[in-house]
C-alpha cells in the first residue's frame, strides 16, 4: 500500500508496479519536506528524503528547488 503523504521511500507511490517515475513536482515537494522526512527517516526505515524512481534531472531540479526553499532560499544572510 502506498503512503498517502507522498514521501519518498519504499513504500512510496512511485514504487508501486506501473507506476510513472517521480517528476519535478514530485521533487520540488521531496524538497520543501526534507528537513521533516529527513527527521523522520532517522526512526523509520520506510521513510526516505529522496526518491530513486526519478525521471532524472527535473526531479533533481525541483528537488535542489525545494530544498533551497526549505532553507530560506538564496536571499537568506548571515550578519
Amino acid at each position: 500500500m502506498a503512503n498517502i503523504l507522498a514521501v519518498a521511500g519504499p513504500n512510496s507511490r512511485y514504487q508501486v508496479a506501473g507506476a510513472h517515475p517521480a517528476g519535478f513536482w514530485a521533487g520540488l515537494w521531496h524538497g520543501l519536506i526534507m528537513p521533516i522526512t529527513f527527521i523522520v527517516s532517522l526512526f523509520n526505515a520506510g521513510v526516505r528524503f529522496y526518491e530513486t524512481n526519478n525521471n532524472g534531472k527535473w526531479y533533481d531540479f525541483g528537488f535542489l528547488i525545494g530544498v533551497s526553499g526549505s532553507f530560506g532560499g538564496p536571499s537568506s544572510q548571515v550578519s
